[in-house]
């Protein structure tokens, strides 16, 4: 038995002092009585990121025993043994047929020559083409194997209104949003810090763990074609901050394969450059590149930092123009899936394009903001409002298929989706997870799964119970049972083992169909010169309850 004990002290000598959390743990698990702590608690979106758990949810249930512990030890770093935490979370039961489909699809991004117009440099559909028509033809001739049940998301462009002679964007990477890094290469020449793609941008900074180290580090683009685009133009928004603007530069290069070293490389010297003192974007003015008509090229961002420079530099966006067709254009998205024969528009299938995204708020915080869901802004929040507006005579049953950009922290931009019904006059969706709980104990040394249930004795009924059933029994005859079963404690004559009998007698009244491995923590009072609380661990095992020491 022990008796539970309020350590104010203990308490307040730990968070006074500055003792790491491995001595702290040493000396809770060292005390004769520990702090004993109960708490309820559900896992946040925080919380999943901490545990690296992209979706929000865990996988299986064993997962979950596996990677809470230690987040347990973490949160409740001076609780002892007798401790318990019951755990919501959400669990992850599958996604609803068909949605994997879309998530896992290859993207078909139509280039200049898929266009009917592309003669013409027209980088888009002309008002007056029906791309519905015409994509089927277009992907028979762009995706070179095929087979039945494959899926793709064409992302085209289409001219909205007038267009007329001018200039027209041949080429763009658009860095904000995705998350990734597209299709550029990553070449990293010294140093640990890297490239990586952010919400804001293409980011690098050789700036870590408060200290300025040496890099060198380029972000290189794909080939890009400039022989149907003679005097085309280059322009690119971007970022320089903390450092010097000597550790940035932008380069091109017409001979480059997969060294940079052994490549020939021209700066650009753009106008309009950061200065290395802010966050604002800077629009360069277009750089000429009719030195390079007819040529092959790739361009390159260049960044160095030493323990002296070590700013933070992100590439925003990458357009290139040429004279040809001018016109207000709108990026669009559809799946197409084969049939074996053909390529024919996906039915009952909805991807959220940027202007939807713009439809649900665009301050911070908002899904228009950088035109993606994340952790912290859910789908949940906001698709059943969305299509409750888009499809406001929506049939009972009707059922669709939503996919849309979700960013990760961890794993970046990516495709999610959910199968959302209409039924009873309201859109619902498919429960990929559900919520649920696990409890932990600890058992002296760390947090494990636990089914132990704590129960207070209830006074005086749970008392009168173990009274009227040992009664007539003689090895009680040195208590009064009497005065157990009115004053609702144990007196100083009960003796360790015969308290124990009476706790296993009323456990098996209590739960009389617990299974064997079942455990439970009973909470009684015992009168010892004074009424004091006092606590018995029991597990049952092998049919009858026993002590838990």
């Amino acid at each position: 038995m022990k008796k539970i004990l309020l350590l104010l002290t203990v308490f307040s000598m730990v968070f006074a002092s500055c003792e790491p959390l491995e001595m702290i743990n040493a000396e809770v698990d060292a005390m004769p009585n520990p702090i004993v702590g109960d708490a309820e608690y559900t896992l946040t979106g925080d919380d999943y990121e901490e545990l690296e758990l992209n979706y929000g949810s865990f996988g299986s249930e064993d997962a979950a025993k596996s990677a809470i512990p230690p987040f347990l030890t973490e949160m409740f770093p001076v609780w002892g043994k007798n401790s318990s935490v019951l755990l919501n979370y959400q669990l992850y039961v599958g996604n609803a047929a068909g949605i994997s489909d879309y998530t896992d699809s290859e993207d078909y991004s139509l280039a200049l020559t898929d266009y009917p117009g592309n003669a013409d440099n027209a980088v888009a559909f002309y008002e007056n083409e029906s791309p519905a028509e015409l994509l089927p033809g277009i992907l028979a001739s762009g995706v070179a194997t095929a087979v039945e049940g494959d899926v793709v998301l064409a992302k085209y462009k289409q001219y909205v209104g007038e267009t007329v002679n001018g200039i027209t964007e041949f080429y763009a990477a658009d860095f904000a949003g995705a998350g990734t890094l597209l299709d550029y290469e990553a070449v990293s020449v010294s140093g640990d810090q890297v490239w990586e793609g952010t919400n804001y941008g293409a980011k690098v900074t050789g700036y870590s763990g408060g200290q300025r180290l040496e890099n060198e580090d380029w972000l290189i683009s794909p080939q890009i074609d400039l022989g149907s685009f003679p005097n085309s133009s280059f322009e690119v928004s971007q970022i320089y901050n903390y450092g010097d603007v000597s550790g940035i530069s932008v380069l091109i290069s017409a001979d480059y394969s997969d060294d940079v070293a052994a490549a020939t490389w021209d700066v650009i010297e753009l106008t309009n450059v950061p200065d290395g003192t802010s966050w604002d974007i800077y629009v360069s003015d277009a750089y000429s590149l009719s030195a390079y008509n007819g040529e092959t090229i790739n361009i390159a961002f260049k960044y160095t930092s030493s323990d002296s420079n070590a700013g933070t530099y992100e590439i925003v966006d990458v357009s290139l123009k040429a004279p040809g067709v001018e016109g207000v254009t709108e990026r669009k998205t559809a799946f197409y899936t084969y049939d074996g024969s053909s390529w024919d528009l996906s039915k009952g299938v909805y991807y959220l394009s940027d202007a939807d995204f713009d439809s649900m708020g665009e301050a911070s915080g908002q899904p228009g903001k950088y035109n993606n869901f994340s952790s912290s802004i859910s789908p949940d929040d906001y698709l059943l409002t969305f299509l409750s507006n888009k499809y406001p005579y929506a049939l009972e049953g009707d059922d669709l298929s939503v996919i849309y950009k979700y960013y990760s922290s961890n794993s970046g931009a990516q495709l999610r989706g959910n199968l959302y019904t209409f039924m009873n006059g309201a859109w619902s969706g498919f429960k990929s997870t559900i919520s649920t709980s696990l409890q932990f104990g600890h058992d002296g040394a760390t947090w494990v799964p636990d089914n132990t249930i704590k129960y207070t004795l209830v006074r005086n009924a749970d008392y009168e119970y173990m009274s009227a059933q040992l009664t007539g029994n003689s090895d009680f005859d040195n208590v009064s049972l009497a005065n157990l079963a009115s004053y609702g404690d144990f007196d100083y004559n009960w003796r360790d083992e015969q308290i124990h009998f009476a706790l296993a007698l009323f456990l098996d009244y209590l739960d009389p169909s617990a299974a064997n491995g079942q455990k439970y923590i009973l909470t009684y009072v015992i009168y010892d010169s004074g009424e004091n609380d006092y606590q018995t661990s029991f597990i049952k095992t092998d049919g009858a309850w026993v002590v838990n020491d």
